[in-house]
């Protein structure tokens, strides 16, 4: 079976109802041969959806029961994607996935038939609605996610929504309401390798956990992250390392020498130790970090390949809100994770300080810091898409 990238487009009614993670957890679990492989918020502009209309529209089945479903996901569109009445467009998710038969699959196994064929097994069975009066009229169809039906249709799909990538995708501003006056901030969400690799159901869990905070998803990106990149993120923590751990290294001198002499050590031999030792042991705990979140050490890395994607695969998100920072950093709970409160993130499936789930900024600041160190503007759709065109 081929290789093939597949697109899912969460629906801005399935967003706005913080069903996101839900829907990702579904996405990724469903099937283990579909890897997410790129991720972007869209504010569809008109041009775009009457594209894909159009595109939906030359590919209407010729069976009467799929026939009805086209048409009505073809008004779907006009009613929920196009933007409103005051010119504000909507949030949509698009998501890229590749695999093995991507396209099938995702149809077939995770995303399901808008007419019900199981209860809660996949994604339209529990997101999903198409509801009849006693005539057989449909009165409600939500169906959660667009996905393309065949592997040629994706194609044509995803290359409309690309064409319109830059212009309509990013990190999306003004587009979500909020009472005049209100101060409005933004905070970087980074999911770590190893929420990403433990579970396929855990990004999506992590992502319901920080939807209590009523904030907005904004931005979403899939992050390799170079050892450059983490290099610049964790900056601050270096520094902080060398202080931090004096106490240790302090110790662990002490008891070092100790050993390894019979006669007593005097303090001052073993300040003069340690204080030549707490640079490299900071510079060795940072390492760890920076090969925890890129999957290489960097002091074993060439400089020349710092700027190179890492191995390991993070998801970033950018939350909006009123005091979006401190909500954020309250959901996501203490950096121990043995101290953090119930039902935060980090308690939930934290496991020490480094191994804690995601990350969150701690400022307003920080987060505008973090969120350009990462890019989360750049369009990668492009670039991703150009690898399964090659």
């Amino acid at each position: 079976m081929p290789n093939e990238l597949a697109y899912v487009l969460i629906n801005p009614y399935t967003i706005y109802k913080s069903r996101t993670g839900g829907v990702l957890s579904r996405l990724l679990s469903r099937s283990s041969s579909l890897r997410l492989a790129g991720a972007r918020m869209f504010a569809p502009s008109r041009a775009l959806v009457e594209e894909y209309i159009a595109a939906l529209a030359a590919e209407v089945s010729d069976q009467p029961e799929v026939r009805e479903i086209d048409f009505l996901v073809q008004q779907y569109l006009r009613e929920q994607y196009m933007p409103g009445p005051d010119g504000r467009p909507k949030r949509v998710m698009f998501l890229l996935l590749e695999g093995d038969d991507a396209v099938v699959r995702l149809r077939d196994e995770v995303v399901g038939s808008v007419i019900r064929q199981t209860v809660g097994e996949t994604v339209r069975d529990t997101y999903g609605d198409l509801i009849r009066d006693k005539h057989g009229n449909v009165i409600y169809f939500e169906p959660a996610v667009l996905i393309a039906r065949t592997p040629e249709s994706a194609r044509r799909h995803i290359d409309i929504w690309l064409k319109y990538s830059d212009t309509d995708s990013g990190i999306l501003h003004g587009i979500v309401p909020h009472p005049p006056g209100a101060r409005i901030e933004h905070t970087l969400v980074m999911i770590k390798p190893d929420t990403l690799a433990q579970s396929r159901t855990r990004t999506g869990t992590v992502i319901d956990l920080f939807a209590k905070t009523g904030l907005y998803i904004v931005a979403i990106k899939v992050i390799h992250m170079s050892v450059a990149q983490a290099m610049e993120f964790y900056r601050p923590v270096r520094d902080v390392f060398v202080e931090k751990f004096a106490e240790r290294v302090r110790d662990r001198c002490r008891a070092a020498l100790q050993s390894a002499f019979e006669f007593s050590i005097p303090d001052q031999l073993v300040e003069h130790v340690a204080e030549q030792l707490k640079v490299p042991n900071a510079d060795h705990e940072f390492g760890k970090i920076v090969q925890f979140m890129t999957g290489l050490n960097p002091w074993q890395t060439p400089p020349s390949a710092w700027n190179k994607p890492g191995l390991e695969t993070c998801l970033a998100l950018v939350y909006e809100g009123i005091d979006a920072v401190a909500k954020i950093r309250a959901q996501l709970g203490s950096t121990d994770p043995s101290k953090a409160a119930p039902a935060t993130v980090r308690k939930e499936f934290g496991r020490d300080v480094m191994i804690n789930t995601a990350h969150a900024s701690d400022s307003p600041e920080n987060a505008q810091r973090e969120i350009a160190i990462l890019n989360i503007a750049e369009n990668d759709l492009k670039e991703i898409v150009a690898r399964f065109s090659q």
